[in-house]
């Protein structure tokens, strides 16, 4: 008797190896300490008490930049309720985006959610001083979150996740099977498409090729062709003086979806096509260092963690 793997063979119609759901941190280096934090607000912002206060100074600066940019570009802005799916709101926006086949954000979403922020107060005993000496730390807080829900030509539907306050970090969420389909598109290469990867292609040997060859580059192509379309709390300057970002990946999901043909019952001949997802998915976490390794690597190096 056949066992299963024999019986479904003979209706595999494709099956290939992908990188799914991309997961990235960015993160200043030069932010991460208490000396670097002062030197930044003391030399180079020039604030004479560096404190949490003058961070707080930027962070309303950049968020009101947030929504003067919303504002410019006729961007809608939702707030988010609690349980609300976010996904589901955005998703109208993104399929209308990707009609138009025009790189641009959709949509901002506020949502307020937990992160590690700086706090400072003065030193006991210095209270009253003009320029007392700062005790810093870092802390939860539950803030307000901006996301950027953006199209984009080389990535598809994406969103980018920031916050007003320091250390600025970023949250990237991008989609490999996307970025595929793009990439094959570009070539001209017909495809059917499932919501997340694909039914059939017309040449299958060029799709496990396109996987294979997404990589670091095309990540970090990404990030810094919109770091400088979107607002930022840094300037220009605080740029040049190598305040800039560092990306770090947190979750790194691969995935082996089998396209099959089955007879429906009663057909003379005809046939259904549906697909699944191997169970053999796995799921990479790492910390930023050497997250910071793998994304400096060759093109396609994503590829072998599948």
């Amino acid at each position: 008797m056949a066992d299963y793997a024999t019986l479904l063979r003979d209706h595999v119609t494709l099956q290939y190896r992908s990188i799914d759901r991309i997961f990235l941190q960015a993160y200043v280096p030069k932010l991460q300490s208490v000396g670097q934090v002062c030197t930044f607000l003391r030399w180079q912002r020039n604030f004479k008490i560096p404190s949490s206060a003058a961070f707080g100074q930027i962070g309303d600066a950049y968020v009101k930049a947030i929504h003067r940019f919303a504002e410019e570009h006729h961007i809608p802005v939702v707030k988010f309720k609690k349980g609300q799916d976010k996904e589901a709101i955005a998703r109208p926006y993104l399929e209308a985006a990707a009609r138009e086949g025009k790189d641009r954000v959709v949509l901002i979403g506020i949502g307020q959610e937990k992160a590690s922020v700086w706090r400072s107060k003065p030193q006991k005993g210095q209270e009253h001083r003009a320029h007392p000496h700062m005790e810093w730390w870092r802390e939860m807080a539950f803030i307000n979150h901006f996301y950027f829900y953006i199209w984009d030509s080389e990535w598809g539907g994406t969103f980018w996740k920031t916050n007003g306050y320091a250390p600025f970090p970023i949250w990237l969420w991008l989609n490999g099977h996307e970025w595929a389909k793009r990439q094959l598109e570009h070539a001209g290469i017909r495809y059917k498409a499932l919501d997340n990867g694909f039914l059939s292609c017309e040449k299958p040997d060029v799709l496990q090729k396109t996987c294979q060859r997404l990589g670091p580059e095309a990540v970090k192509s990404f990030f810094w062709r919109w770091v400088y379309r979107l607002p930022s709390p840094f300037s220009t300057a605080d740029f040049h003086a190598g305040y800039v970002y560092g990306l770090a990946s947190g979750s790194l999901k691969c995935r082996r979806p089998v396209s099959l043909t089955a007879r429906r019952r009663g057909g003379c001949g005809s046939k259904a096509s549906f697909a699944i997802i191997s169970t053999s998915a796995a799921r990479i976490r790492s910390r930023s260092s050497s997250a910071e390794r793998s994304l400096v690597g060759p093109p396609g190096c994503f590829g072998r963690a599948c």
